[in-house]
């Protein structure tokens, strides 16, 4: 059984086939989802839980973006080398503990963060039962925000979770509800969907002019949720042209 690593690098695989506007992010996804593969198999054989076993792998991570990241990651990577495992790990645990939250660092710095600690949060994560009230804004678990909702079937219709940005907790939602401001009225949430991707919608609030999108597994069930939202960034592109922000960045500050 494939682990959720190589379903995920199994996934941008298929997309970045015949997806060539977002192919070479997907490639660099794939690079990066094998790291991170690495530092959660090594997390989870030493059953590590202190935020500070992830500060070895900075310099893992830098050269892998001085390899094969864009030109804007590059020149942060390049600026980040200089500083020390101090800065490091007050980065990584501001973070993690929501000291700050990502809108408050730079993309790029975010970045580095996140991409260090998703498999670090996933493994406990897996590791904890987790009780949620009924249909919580933000994660159960870790407190993070969502990155993307998702529709799964269920009886003649599907239900909505979301879909933590750093632990990948999954969480039952409601239906018709906006995860930022609580709005409730269907008149001020509406759906928008794009022709090529119709299995992946944007869901907006008109009240707090934030959207997420969900990825509807009813209709894709080959879906990987969080390698599809990044693989459909013209629909990011659509909803910032009709002045929606989105509710929390993908990792790749999108």
């Amino acid at each position: 059984m494939k682990s959720s690593w190589d379903r995920r690098i199994a996934r941008a695989n298929e997309l970045l086939q015949n997806n060539a506007a977002v192919s070479e992010l997907l490639k660099f996804y794939q690079r990066l989802a094998r790291f991170q593969k690495s530092i959660y198999e090594t997390i989870a054989a030493s059953d590590e839980h202190d935020v500070a076993a992830l500060v070895p792998y900075f310099c893992g991570l830098l050269a892998l973006i001085q390899e094969s990241g864009s030109p804007v990651l590059k020149q942060a990577a390049a600026d980040f080398a200089a500083t020390s495992a101090e800065d490091r790990l007050d980065l990584l645990t501001a973070l993690w503990q929501h000291e700050v939250e990502s809108q408050e660092l730079s993309p790029e710095h975010e970045f580095f963060a996140r991409a260090l600690l998703q498999p670090f949060a996933e493994y406990l994560a897996e590791k904890t039962e987790t009780a949620t009230e009924a249909s919580p804004p933000l994660c159960p678990f870790c407190g993070s925000r969502p990155q993307v909702a998702v529709l799964r079937p269920e009886g003649d219709g599907a239900k909505r979770f979301l879909l933590c940005s750093l632990c990948a907790t999954e969480w039952l939602f409601r239906r018709v509800l906006c995860p930022n401001c609580a709005e409730e009225n269907k008149d001020k949430l509406p759906i928008f969907m794009a022709r090529e991707f119709d299995y992946v919608r944007v869901d907006a609030c008109d009240t707090c002019h934030t959207y997420i999108k969900s990825i509807d597994l009813s209709k894709n069930g080959n879906a990987v949720p969080v390698v599809d939202e990044l693989a459909t960034l013209s629909l990011n592109l659509w909803a910032q042209e009709n002045n929606y922000h989105k509710l929390q960045r993908n990792l790749f500050g999108v």
